[in-house]
């Protein structure tokens, strides 16, 4: 794990928790923390280690294959609900809902991008559109190899928002992980309009 010091959002292990006991029953919890090293849950008042994170998150993909993408994203979902309940003032969600679509998309762009350390940690976020957003060295799949996207939180996180403050519509795929060969090291987010 690189950049020991680096930091995210508590929210990365807080909202998988309960989506691993809603899904796959409490008892799976507590195994799977200590899988990934984890001695308790964070309290939420503070930001957490990067490599916290990364573990749980691995592990979860590891000994869940098959249902991980689907726990990530609920996850991701989660934390964007959160991140709508806590972090957005209500008068800002409101004035994203009423503006146009592409005034709204790169406010929220620029705001995504202002807090991008939250969620991207020692990796490096860039907006490359307002609908395309780029994680270089993203922690939670660096070193690892797959055929496949692996950001299945990531991916939630940014639709959940886009469809609460730009359209309901809007839907968010990961069109090419870190961990994929060819890559050079980035994961592709694309969001569009689903007709």
């Amino acid at each position: 794990m690189r950049a020991a010091g680096a930091r995210i959002g508590p929210n990365a292990i807080l909202q998988l928790l309960p989506v691993v006991a809603d899904r796959l029953g409490v008892d799976r919890v507590a195994p799977l923390m200590a899988a990934a090293d984890l001695a308790r849950e964070p309290d939420g008042a503070s930001m957490v280690p990067e490599a916290d994170c990364v573990r749980l998150h691995r592990v979860v993909r590891s000994s869940e294959p098959t249902l991980s993408p689907r726990l990530l994203a609920e996850a991701g979902w989660r934390t964007g609900d959160y991140i709508l309940a806590h972090r957005i003032p209500k008068p800002a969600q409101a004035l994203l809902s009423f503006l146009p679509a592409g005034l709204a998309t790169r406010l929220l762009a620029r705001a995504i991008t202002r807090h991008a350390w939250t969620f991207a940690g020692s990796g490096r976020f860039c907006a490359v559109t307002p609908w395309q957003f780029e994680i270089a060295q993203n922690p939670f799949v660096l070193g690892e190899t797959a055929d496949y996207p692996l950001c299945d939180w990531h991916a939630a996180v940014f639709e959940r928002l886009y469809r609460a403050l730009v359209d309901e519509r809007c839907r968010c795929r990961e069109d090419v992980c870190g961990a994929q060969e060819g890559s050079g090291g980035i994961c592709r987010f694309s969001i569009w309009l689903q007709r």
